[in-house]
């Protein structure tokens, strides 16, 4: 099947219509009647709502789909010549921060052509020869087609070095297991811990450590903290916490020198409950009183750090923008609070760590990173100078000023340095050999204005010495959700699409933690529209400055990203040519009802609620889509084994767009790729990467026209 674009001569695009649309898929209509709070709703597609483990008719319906897609995407011109060139770009290496321990550094690398991620020791220095400590790539027994699906969750050394605690998970189910191995050697103990586990840390003389699972791997909401100790089955560990409702999430940190344990339960992004236990108690007797040190407040609570009896307590208590005290552990009350570092007006307080003496404090002001050192009374010595504007983030040990500091921005690799935190000077320590020219690339940031007035912030970039004629391809990148910032990001693959002229456009919408919890509060719950309304105005604004034009603006985003793009296009599909909805939300009505998604309840509300469900039903996209009009092209993507977003969104979404659509099946085409081996994202072997965002980057090219028929060159 040959594919053209709108600017191709007609007879050609007329001949390949009536090919494609004779290969879109049939999809079976049955209608379900279902009346909530007094209206009644019409779902033509509920039957897709089950797994492919629950439905072999659903699963022939998948591989329909997923053959229709790759015959689209597979006879692009240029693909098999831009995949080559994503290969090239992504067969390099990347290295993760090094945790330290005594004079051991451990970390992950993935070198070349690996498929995941292997973690490595270096004993006795920082810049000693590494050793491979663990391949998961092994564990495949052989197979070349699940070769590079286990992958590493995290790992966590033991405080003398000798012990790896490390988690594995399968095709990108994150279903966490727990195992231990030897540093000594590499050998695997026998200790195994299955359902989905958190680690919370090691006591001191390594006997033993806390952790946080599923109970009931089946039952998202059924998490437990328990204390394992070396040899033991996992059926015999010690119960200390119980998740006591489902959108409240518990999680567990024990401080270094096994003392004191605390417990802190998630109650949505922008509130939580921190409690205390003295472990060292429950060691002795078996008992133990777990304190309050903040409950039932309006605000996010998180221990930076503890030295003796003293925690570091970040919050946004009374401070949106976040501020640290100091809090006695023995007399852990409200009152007894010390503020050591007040909040800043004009920039996010993000993290804080702890090391000999010192302590440095991660902001994010306009959507890049600064980095305060302070001593531990909170007396400020210096800003940590950075090598540019972008993002960073450090890691820290409490027992020296040695400290590794990550640095990335657009136009920056994603490079590491060894640092001193009391003198302030750094080394660099670990940079990737990359396949392009980062310097090539100019970023700016501009200010669109939202339909409220709201100034909302986008990264720009592009070749140096573009002429921006307006009629420049354009990919506009957004989030807006759960308090996180999209910061500044060096990204290879995007360096194609810049090469040939191409724009590449980050927004920092409401919902997103960019400008603290008054800038996420507006964009979530009944402000969720305020999300979508900033995204179409620095759309606009990207035309406006003549940046480019709205038949060569696509849109991309990922999971509350893809609920982005879903509404985008069905609330203005006059301002796009395409859009990637990426593991997205879509049907707002009943995501609550599947997989963790109770959790998300405190972000986006429930239908179950008649106020929030006027909210949901507002932006919906699946039952915002009208018979007969015409939308951007999509591509809308799903994981099979997806323990966050249930596939049923991309599928549901993709079988009533091509049923009530007014758009050209080859030129402005809805398509659905649903990854049998991968989740969520996270775990995915290099070998699907390259496909996927050959997938991805080839539509966007297409629809906005960089492609042509003989393809990009090079």
């Amino acid at each position: 099947m040959t594919l053209t674009k709108r600017y191709s001569l007609p007879v050609i695009v007329l001949a390949a219509s009536i090919t494609a649309r004779a290969d879109v898929p049939k999809t079976a209509v049955r209608p379900v009647k279902e009346n909530l709070h007094g209206i009644e709703f019409l779902d033509s597609y509920r039957w897709l709502e089950a797994l492919e483990s629950e439905s072999d008719e659903v699963k022939n319906w998948t591989t329909q789909q997923n053959a229709y897609t790759r015959r689209v995407l597979d006879s692009l011109p240029g693909r098999a010549q831009l995949e080559a060139r994503f290969g090239e770009l992504m067969s390099v290496g990347t290295i993760g921060l090094p945790d330290m321990r005594q004079s051991d550094y451990f970390y992950l690398e993935r070198k070349g052509t690996d498929s995941q991620p292997k973690l490595y020791v270096r004993q006795g220095s920082f810049d000693a020869h590494p050793r491979l400590l663990l391949d998961p790539t092994l564990l495949d027994r052989g197979s070349s087609e699940a070769e590079g699906l286990y992958s590493i969750d995290w790992h966590d050394a033991s405080q003398g070095g000798d012990l790896v605690a490390f988690a594995l998970s399968y095709a990108g189910d994150e279903m966490s297991v727990l195992h231990i191995l030897q540093t000594s050697d590499g050998e695997w103990l026998a200790d195994e811990i299955p359902g989905k586990v958190r680690f919370a840390g090691w006591l001191p003389d390594d006997s033993g450590f806390f952790y946080s699972r599923l109970e009931k791997p089946e039952d998202p909401y059924s998490r437990a903290i328990r204390f394992h100790r070396i040899g033991r089955h996992h059926s015999q560990d010690e119960l200390l916490f119980t998740q006591r409702e489902p959108s409240e999430i518990p999680g567990a940190y024990v401080t270094n020198d096994g003392r004191w344990l605390f417990v802190w339960l998630f109650k949505g992004w922008s509130k939580q409950a921190l409690l205390v236990i003295d472990a060292s108690a429950w060691a002795r007797n078996g008992t133990f009183e777990m304190r309050p040190i903040a409950e039932g407040l309006d605000a996010r609570f998180r221990i930076a750090g503890v030295l003796g009896d003293t925690a570091y307590l970040f919050t946004t208590l009374d401070a949106p923008n976040g501020q640290l005290y100091t809090v006695d552990l023995n007399h852990p009350e409200r009152s007894s609070w010390n503020l050591i570092v007040p909040e800043r007006p004009d920039a996010v307080m993000e993290d804080t760590h702890l090391a000999r003496g010192v302590m440095a404090i991660e902001y994010t002001k306009d959507a890049t990173s600064m980095i305060e050192r302070r001593r531990l009374d909170g007396t400020l010595i210096a800003e940590l100078a950075l090598p540019g504007i972008g993002a960073a983030n450090l890691v820290t040990n409490d027992d020296r000023t040695e400290a590794f500091l990550r640095y990335t921005s657009f136009n920056e690799p994603s490079t590491i340095f060894r640092v001193d935190l009391e003198s302030g000077e750094r080394a660099l320590w670990a940079r990737p050999k990359v396949r392009v020219d980062p310097q090539m690339a100019a970023v700016q940031q501009l200010y669109a204005t939202s339909k409220d007035g709201t100034k909302v912030p986008v990264f720009v970039v592009h070749k140096k010495g573009l002429k921006t004629t307006g009629n420049n391809p354009c990919l506009l990148v957004g989030y807006g959700g759960f308090n996180i910032s999209l910061t500044p990001r060096f990204r290879s693959t995007t360096f194609p699409w810049l090469e040939r002229g191409g724009v590449y456009a980050v927004a920092n919408l409401r919902g997103g933690g960019e400008y603290g919890e008054v800038w996420h509060r507006d964009g979530m719950l009944e402000n969720k529209q305020n999300v979508f309304d900033d995204f179409y105005a620095v759309a606009e604004h990207l035309i406006k400055e003549g940046y480019t034009r709205a038949d060569r603006l696509a849109c991309w985003g990922g999971s509350n990203g893809g609920l982005l793009t879903g509404a985008a296009v069905t609330q203005r599909p006059d301002l796009f040519a395409a859009a990637i909805s990426a593991v997205p939300l879509l049907d707002m009505l009943r995501y609550h009802k599947f997989l963790m998604a109770r959790f998300w309840i405190p972000e986006y509300g429930s239908s179950e609620d008649p106020e929030q469900f006027r909210w949901l039903r507002s932006y919906s996209p699946y039952h915002h889509v009208e018979k007969g009009k015409k939308y951007p092209a999509m591509l809308i993507t799903a994981g099979e084994n997806d323990n966050r977003v249930h596939p049923l969104h991309a599928r549901k979404m993709t079988a009533l767009m091509q049923a009530h659509a007014a758009n050209d099946p080859v030129n402005d085409p809805i398509l659905l790729s649903v990854n049998r081996d991968a989740g969520h994202g996270s775990g995915k072997p290099l070998r699907l990467r390259i496909r996927d965002t050959t997938d991805q980057w080839g539509f966007v090219m297409w629809q906005t026209g960089m492609l042509d028929r003989g393809g990009l060159g090079r």
